[in-house]
């Protein structure tokens, strides 16, 4: 297989965008994108375009948003396909286009995840989102992720003596990367005292799904992000000033779609068995990598993610934050970018708002404060449903 490399990146400011069309905000990252790699003149030697959404038709009204990108960006005859993977669209999208440069199909793709949200209400877009629930076990019940993610967080609660404080030291930490993160939805941080030891904490910081509090769970969010990939091996790749941050392991898996049917609903398999996977094909293990994005839509999930993907043992990862081992200047710095929690989470764009962010510390260029100190390997996990379908990213400096 060939070496597949990312030579460009875009990112909108995720937040509020829904005065604009889809295909608008999608347009800006790849543009961002395809400029970053001084490749926008000669926008139309893409050879594909792959897009990762996960529901333009229920948040927009909007279908074909592939081929609506492509003529937005006058980019045509440009192939284009759209996947769809729930809110590990983006990765999965990434993974597409890994996969066509990989085999010789093509040299250079373009990859764009976007969502835009904010058209419908928070109740329509909460129930929109639900629908990738199993249908009679679950939707047809009441259940929505946010109920999910309660049931969760108490189940780990009472296993392993995590507490509510300890999720928002976790969303302090997320919310001081934010901070100084340009694209993020919410850039102010917060502090333990407001959000969990004071006086008005409660109030401050109310219960969506208990025991989920406000600052344990993501925002709604409007945005995209986008990739330029290229084969490394190919002529074409001399063609681009960056060097390539080089794709190092990509892999994904699947979960039992039903959750109460998991022999133990905290095991997130999906999530383990893909980030075996990448690391596997990249040659690398856990302590190899030098920070990660992990999926937080509910903070709980920081905690269990990085616990399947082997950077601490099962139920002590809430006692690594405790001890601020995953900030930025931490042993293992997780979410520098302020993570869902913070930046923000457009189901569609979030994989690829992963990615970008790694490549941004990979090269260095992160903001003041939010660059992490000589990373060799970034690694993300964009976690779909709820486990239900995982697709984990090891990028390398070469």
């Amino acid at each position: 297989m060939a070496n597949v490399g990312i030579v460009g990146i875009g990112h909108t400011k995720f937040g509020n965008s829904s005065e604009y069309d889809l295909s608008d905000v999608m347009a800006y990252a790849a543009t961002d994108a395809l400029e970053d790699a001084h490749f926008l003149a000669r926008r139309k030697e893409v050879d594909q375009v792959v897009v990762g959404n996960m529901a333009s038709g229920l948040f927009c009204h909007q279908s074909a948003v592939a081929s609506a990108l492509v003529s937005r960006m006058d980019m045509e005859p440009v192939p284009a396909e759209l996947v769809e993977n729930g809110p590990a669209s983006g990765a999965s999208a990434i993974k597409i286009g890994y996969m066509a440069v990989a085999s010789g199909m093509a040299d250079i793709v373009l990859v764009v995840g976007g969502e835009v949200m904010r058209k419908v209400t928070g109740w329509l877009g909460t129930d929109y989102v639900a629908t990738m629930l199993h249908t009679d076990a679950e939707y047809n019940m009441g259940l929505t992720l946010p109920g999910f993610g309660g049931m969760f967080t108490r189940m780990y609660m009472e296993r392993y003596g995590m507490t509510e404080r300890d999720l928002a030291l976790l969303a302090v930490k997320n919310h001081a990367n934010g901070a100084k993160n340009k694209y993020a939805h919410i850039q102010a941080p917060c502090t333990i005292e407001a959000i969990a030891d004071g006086p008005d904490a409660s109030v401050v910081n109310t219960y969506v799904a208990e025991p989920l509090r406000m600052y344990s769970t993501c925002p709604v969010s409007d945005g995209a992000a986008a990739l330029l990939l290229v084969n490394m091996d190919s002529p074409k790749a001399k063609d681009f000033p960056k060097k390539p941050i080089r794709i190092a392991g990509i892999a994904s898996a699947t979960d039992t779609h039903c959750v109460h049917n998991r022999k133990d609903p905290l095991m997130l398999n999906a999530v383990r068995i893909s980030a075996e996977k990448a690391y596997a094909m990249a040659s690398l293990k856990p302590s190899d990598i030098s920070f990660a994005e992990l999926h937080d839509a509910f903070s709980i999930l920081e905690f269990a993610i990085s616990e399947e993907v082997g950077f601490f043992e099962r139920g002590k990862s809430f006692l690594a934050v405790r001890k601020g081992e995953t900030n930025i200047d931490g042993k293992m710095p997780i979410n520098t970018s302020g993570g869902l929690k913070s930046k923000g989470h457009p189901v569609g764009a979030t994989g690829v708002s992963q990615a970008v962010e790694l490549v941004r510390q990979l090269r260095g260029e992160a903001e003041k404060g939010r660059q992490v100190h000589n990373p060799k390997y970034g690694m993300s996990v964009n976690f779909g449903g709820f486990g239900n379908n995982v697709v984990a990213l090891i990028c390398a400096k070469e």
